[in-house]
Formats: structure tokens, C-alpha cells, sequence
């Protein structure tokens, strides 16, 4: 009874997961915001100035007056969920994702400052300094007509000034300017056009002697909301200086959501299969767990009111990969523990608790790299830091809590006692308990490698990647982004192939010709080129609408000012050196110092790696290469831990470590038993970050294949340079001191036991 009660309440839990996906996935997809690089949109930075040099400082509350004015004239645009945030160093950013007239939309933003009212000969009459700050608001009038309110500081000046206004019919009228230049722009010129740059022209029929002031007209409620947001902002003594901005075309975005949603696909139906057939039931019950991960972080994200990007969906996959990995780890573990011949139930709850240690580890360390991500990172790279972070809590919730729950119920109900097929262990491959072999003993198919006595030559092959790594950087340098090193970045997707030649003749025409043009897209659809100078709005408004009316879509435009791109730099160094520092020091603490120092060394040689390869692969360096960077940090830290972990529970098994030989047998061993689940790992993540760069989204293709390379670094250096380093350090220390007991290595947790 007890038997089927247990198989029952498993496949209750299934069904109740099955309803639960079934039943909320679309609604909480629907409710999944999506960024500007998956929708279309425009981002900018903008830099809040003093209006005049001589003016106020600008001050905590001119910020924040400033960013609530661009909110209302946003929210005049009808964007859903518009993010408009207020930075340090009294800097807006803007991020409308979604927009359709970007040009518009700029423009709106951008005009906040220098408001000026005046005649029809453009004498200057009044400015932004006359209106009462936050006052304007868009009404209704007596008649029901759309209207703008707003106050005067003094009524006395503006019945002077509508009385000098009056007396001109029939060219009275008080003229609304935002940012005119002397000597360039005039009324009589502006009201001939279609869209005239001037804000609003009202008739002025008598003197108003009161502060109280409506702007009548045939405007239209939107059109009354954005004058109101207008006049409210250009009350405000400052200018905004747009520092940084990147716009995406709708076709961008959209092409670049399913290209990525089906690499996503691919990659995790692959991960799925190779779980269900490599560790049979433990994978199925892992397949379930993954399921349910997936959806939870879909569904936390929704509740924060996250942004997903695509840098976040990349992260969403990668954590997929990383969460396989507590599961690879435990059911590893009861694969030992069933091949010496203990039951099926001890196995499980043995290979529970030795796993613990090195899943919660990895995971703290992962967790680390993930926060300064979010710390230090922009945009774009935050919302993948709070995926990765989201991810990595949700992975530790599903693969320890989730996968021992179901795997223990199955384990509990004896349908399975003895048949150790479903956990992917042959009985040819299990000892008889009377042999009384130790999964320590355990052999491996890794057993004819000796690690140490190689490691001097994996020591001058790193030694030999390096330095010719270092003549390539010295030669080539790295092919650095706008991003970091400042100036625009223009992406156009034709309708058609196109050629260099061809992409070239045009540029020259339309007067903004360069060298640096690079052809890529599945089909040489897509052109990429790259500019010194960063382009103003009305050069990006300009280039926009040349470069769709010639290839049939809108391009994708990022600025970035010399200052900013500085400052990204800076702080993608510091980033990765507190991600490091971090790290280091919690090895150190958790384990010993020697591992720590062994771990830097296996990262900074991971890093170097990377850098290296891209310098040499000529790939653009943005702001996602730090994530990838940070990311493989974490990951490689990850791998490091888990075998330090078995080093460490090898060493307690012993008691006492008497010589060389002896420390040198400890650390093969524990490499050859950890080697496995080493490359079942990287197996899964490496089955993601290829879908990612095969079939994801072109802008995150140097993200992968970062993440690539990093991710055949991580494991190399895991297993031939830090543990090897580790085993040098640990040798001088027995040469000094003679044998070392447990005492001298720190225990997990602060157990008292070993853990077997």
C-alpha cells in the first residue's frame, strides 16, 4: 500500500505541475515585457546640464522634476510600460520599447529646454524661467475643447507682454518655441510648413493681467498632454546632453525574438533528450524539474516587472545548462554509491548529502559574479544578471528541494529496488557488497591518465597559448565596440543580399561614407558599419530614414559619447576584478588559502584566454562580452569548486596525508572522478551556447561564441592548472612540515565527520 501510495503522490505532483504550466504559461508570457532589442525602440542616456554656464548647479530635485516632465511627455506617446530612470552622476536614461515613430519620440525628448515664447517677428517676449515649475497640464476649456493651463511666476509681466501681442492683429499671436536659433529660424517661415518647428502659435485677442493662463486652439488631447509636458520641462534651468543612445528597428527586434526563442528550443529539447537517455529515470524526474524551472523564472520576472532582453533570454538558457549541473552532480553521486553495491534507497539519500556541499558552493560562487553583473552593469546586462541571479536561486530550488522530493518518492515506493538499469547503471558495472569496496575506489574510465605527473606540460602548453596570446593582443589588438570605445554603430537588414561594394557606393552618396563595413546574416542580408564620430539626433533621424527607404527597414543606430565609453570600460574592469576578488576570498574562507590562490590563477588564466582568442577572431568587444566574460568566471569557478570539494572529502576520507605520492594519488583520483560529471556539464552548457550561435540572434553572436571558448578554458584550467597548481603549493607545504593530518584542511560546513 505504501508502495503504490508513493507512485501516486508522484504522479499527483506531475499532474499538479502539468495543470499549473498548462494553465498560466500563456497569460504569464503575455504578461513578459519585452526589451527594445526584442520589440523595436530606442534607448538614450541623457546628461541633465545647466541651461547656461553661468547657471545654478543642477541639483538632486532639477533631476527629478526633469525625469518626471520626459514621463509625462512619454506617457503622451501611448508606450506601454516606458522605463525612465534617474542615474548617478545627474544622468536620465530613457528606454521606450515598442515605439513606432522613433523620430517623433526623439524629438519630443529631446526638446525639453531653452522654451521661449514669442511674437510674430520673433522678438523675444518670455522663456521657460517665467512659467511656474510642474504647473502646465493639459484641460478641458468651457466649451469641452482641449486646452493647455498653466501659471505665470508674474502676472504683471505677462499682461504687459499679451497686451504688446493684442495690438499687432492681425499677427497676434504668442509663439511657442523650444530651442530657436538666432539667425535660422523664423515664424513666417515655420507657418508655411507642414510641421512647423515652433510648439504652438495662440492668437492673443486681449491683455491677461492674471497668472492664470489657457492656450487654446484645435488641438487634439494628445496634443494638448505633450505641449503641457513640453512647457513643464522647459520651465526647468537645465539642457539634457544625449551621451548614449541605440535605436532597433521593429523587424530587428522581431527576427531577433524568434531566431532566439528557437535556439532556445533546440538547445533545451537537445539538453532534455541527453538527461532522459544518459541517467534514465533520474533524468526524466530532472526533465520535470527543468520544466518547472523555466516557468518559475518566467514567472518571478513577471512579478518583479522585469524587462527581457535578449541578452536575458541568452541568460535564461545558459541557467538551463548551469541547473542541469546540480542535477548531474547528485545523480552522479547515487550512480557511485549504487555500483558498490548499496540499495537503491541508500544510494539516493547517500549521494543527497555528499552532493550538498558542492552544489551549494558552485552556486554561491555563480551567485556572486551574477550580483556584480547587476551592480556594475547597463542596461541590457542587467536584465541578464537578474535572469542569471533569478535562475541560479531557482536551480538551487528545483535541482536540491524539487528533484530529492520526486526522485524520493520513486525511490521510496521499492518499485525499484534492485534494478539499477533505470539509474543508468549496468549490473555488470556493480560490486557485490561483500566486496566491500568504497565509492572512493570506485575505477573510472579516466583511471590510465596521471594528471600530476603530466601537469609540467600542460603547464608550457598554457604557458606557450598565453604568451602567443599576448603577441597577437600586442599585433591586433582588440576589435573594440562603440560601446567602449565611443562613436556610432549603424545595422542595417536589407530585403536582400547585399554586398561591401554595394553598401559602400551608397554611404558615399548619401554623405556619410566608411572603411569599416562587415556583411553577415544567414543570407549577407545584414550590414554592419562603424563610425569614429557619434552622430546627433537629427543625423540619426536623418540616416534612418535614408537607409529604410533604401533597403526596406529600419535600421538599428547606437551612440556612444567618448565620456561614457570611458566610463563602461572602467567599470567592466572593476567589475571583473571585485567578481574575482569576491570569488577568491570565499574559496579561501570556505576551503583554504591555496585553493583560493590556485582558483584566481585558473580565472585569470580563463580571461586572458578569451580576450586572446576574440583579438584574434577579430569579433567585436561590447558590453556583452564582460557578461559572457563574468559568466565563464562563475561557471569556471564552479567547475574548480566541485573538484576542490572532492579533493577535500578525499583528504578527510584518509585522515593523514604522509608524502608526495600519496597527495599526488589524492588529487588523480579525485580528477578522475569528478572528470565525468565535468564533461556531462559542459556537454549540456556547450548544447546551449551552440543552439545560441547557430540559430540565436546576430547581435548576441560574440556573446556565444565567447561563452564558447570560455567554456573549453573553464574545464581545461579546472583540471590542469588549478588543481595542479593547488597540488605544487600543497607539496612544498609537505616537504616543510612532513604529513598533513585532516586538521589542516578545512571541513565542510563545519562537519565533524568525512564525508562518505
Amino acid at each position: 500500500m505504501k508502495r503504490r501510495g508513493r507512485i501516486v503522490a508522484f504522479l499527483l505532483l506531475i499532474v499538479v505541475f502539468g495543470l499549473t504550466i498548462g494553465t498560466t504559461a500563456n497569460p504569464i508570457m503575455k504578461d513578459v515585457k519585452l526589451g527594445l532589442d526584442l520589440q523595436g525602440g530606442f534607448e538614450v542616456l541623457y546628461q541633465v546640464e545647466p541651461l547656461k554656464k553661468d547657471g545654478p548647479d543642477i541639483t538632486e530635485k532639477m533631476v527629478t522634476d526633469t525625469a518626471n516632465a520626459l514621463t509625462s511627455r512619454v506617457n503622451v506617446l501611448g508606450v506601454s510600460e516606458p522605463s525612465i530612470q534617474i542615474e548617478s552622476g545627474n544622468r536620465i536614461r530613457v528606454q521606450l520599447a515598442g515605439v513606432e515613430d522613433q523620430e517623433s519620440a526623439r524629438k519630443l525628448l529631446s526638446t525639453q529646454a531653452n522654451l521661449t515664447f514669442r511674437d510674430a517677428d520673433d522678438n523675444l517676449l518670455l522663456d521657460g524661467n517665467d512659467l511656474k515649475e510642474g504647473k502646465a497640464k493639459a484641460n478641458f476649456g468651457e466649451n469641452g475643447q482641449p486646452v493647455v493651463t498653466l501659471e505665470m511666476k508674474s502676472p504683471n509681466k505677462f499682461g504687459e507682454v499679451t497686451t504688446l501681442i493684442s495690438q499687432k492683429k492681425p499677427e497676434n499671436v504668442m509663439v511657442i518655441w523650444l530651442d530657436f536659433v538666432e539667425g535660422e529660424d523664423s515664424f513666417k517661415e515655420e507657418v508655411t510648413k507642414e510641421k512647423p518647428k515652433f510648439v504652438s502659435a495662440p492668437y492673443v485677442a486681449n491683455p491677461i493681467n492674471s497668472s492664470d493662463v489657457e492656450i487654446s486652439g484645435s488641438f487634439s488631447l494628445e496634443e494638448t498632454k505633450s505641449l503641457a509636458g513640453i512647457l513643464n520641462a522647459g520651465a526647468l534651468p537645465v539642457i539634457l546632453d544625449e551621451v548614449y543612445s541605440t535605436s532597433v528597428g521593429a523587424q530587428f527586434g522581431e527576427q531577433a525574438l524568434n531566431k532566439t526563442i528557437f535556439a532556445g528550443i533546440i538547445g533545451i529539447s537537445i539538453i532534455f533528450l541527453f538527461m532522459l537517455v544518459y541517467y534514465r529515470l533520474p533524468g526524466f524526474v530532472a526533465v520535470i524539474t527543468l520544466s518547472v524551472y523555466i516557468f518559475i523564472i518566467l514567472l518571478v520576472f513577471t512579478l518583479i516587472n522585469g524587462v527581457l532582453t535578449l541578452p536575458g533570454i541568452a541568460a535564461l538558457m545558459l541557467g538551463v545548462g548551469m541547473a542541469v549541473d546540480a542535477n548531474i552532480l547528485m545523480y552522479e553521486r547515487i550512480r557511485e554509491e549504487l555500483r558498490v553495491g548499496k540499495s537503491v534507497k541508500t544510494s539516493f539519500l547517500a549521494g543527497a548529502k555528499n552532493s550538498f556541499t558542492a552544489i551549494l558552493d558552485a552556486n554561491i560562487t555563480t551567485l556572486l559574479a551574477a550580483v556584480v553583473l547587476f551592480v556594475f552593469g547597463t542596461s541590457s546586462v542587467k536584465g541578464f544578471a537578474t535572469i542569471l541571479i533569478i535562475s541560479i536561486l531557482a536551480s538551487f530550488l528545483t535541482a536540491v528541494w524539487g528533484s530529492r522530493l520526486l526522485l524520493g518518492l520513486l525511490v521510496d515506493s521499492g518499485v525499484f529496488d534492485g534494478k539499477t538499469a533505470w539509474f543508468g547503471i549496468p549490473k555488470s558495472r556493480v560490486h557485490a557488497p561483500e566486496e566491500q569496496i568504497e565509492t572512493l575506489e570506485l575505477t573510472t574510465r579516466f583511471d590510465r591518465f596521471d594528471f600530476v605527473a603530466t601537469r609540467k606540460k600542460f603547464y608550457v602548453i598554457s604557458a606557450v597559448l598565453l604568451i602567443s596570446g599576448i603577441i597577437a593582443l600586442g599585433i591586433f589588438k582588440l576589435n573594440l565596440g562603440i560601446d567602449f570605445s565611443s562613436g556610432t554603430r549603424v545595422e542595417v537588414l536589407a530585403d536582400h543580399s547585399v554586398t561591401k561594394d554595394e553598401i559602400s557606393t551608397y554611404l558615399d552618396e548619401i554623405g556619410h561614407p566608411t572603411d569599416d563595413i562587415v556583411i553577415s546574416g544567414d543570407t549577407g542580408n545584414m550590414a554592419v558599419m562603424r563610425y569614429v564620430e557619434d552622430f546627433n539626433q537629427e543625423e540619426i533621424n536623418k540616416f534612418k530614414a535614408d537607409l529604410a527607404k533604401e533597403f526596406g527597414a529600419d535600421p538599428n543606430i547606437s551612440t556612444v559619447s567618448p565620456t561614457v565609453g570611458k566610463e563602461l570600460a572602467l567599470n567592466a574592469i572593476k567589475a571583473l576584478l571585485i567578481a574575482m576578488l569576491g570569488i577568491v576570498i570565499y574559496v579561501a574562507l570556505r576551503f583554504e588559502w591555496r585553493m583560493g590562490v590556485s582558483t584566481i590563477v585558473g580565472l585569470l588564466h580563463d580571461v586572458f584566454f578569451m580576450v586572446a582568442a576574440i583579438s584574434l577572431l577579430r569579433l567585436e568587444v561590447d558590453i556583452t562580452f564582460i557578461a559572457a566574460v563574468l559568466t565563464i568566471v562563475g561557471y569556471s569557478i564552479n567547475d574548480t569548486i566541485v573538484t576542490f570539494d572532492r579533493i577535500r572529502e578525499n583528504i578527510n576520507h584518509r585522515g593523514r596525508i604522509d608524502n608526495v605520492e600519496e597527495l599526488a594519488d589524492i588529487v588523480n583520483k579525485s580528477l578522475r572522478q569528478t572528470l565525468g560529471r565535468s564533461v556531462n556539464t559542459v556537454l549540456t552548457v556547450v548544447i546551449v551556447v551552440v543552439a545560441l550561435m547557430l540559430f540565436g540572434a546576430e547581435s548576441i553572436r560574440t556573446f556565444s561564441i565567447a561563452l564558447l571558448i570560455g567554456l573549453f578554458a573553464g574545464t581545461y584550467s579546472s583540471i590542469f592548472i588549478s588543481a595542479q597548481i593547488w597540488f605544487d603549493l600543497k607539496k612544498r607545504e609537505i616537504n616543510k612540515k612532513g604529513a598533513i593530518k585532516v586538521e589542516d584542511t578545512k571541513k565542510p560546513w563545519g562537519s565533524d565527520e568525512p564525508i562518505v
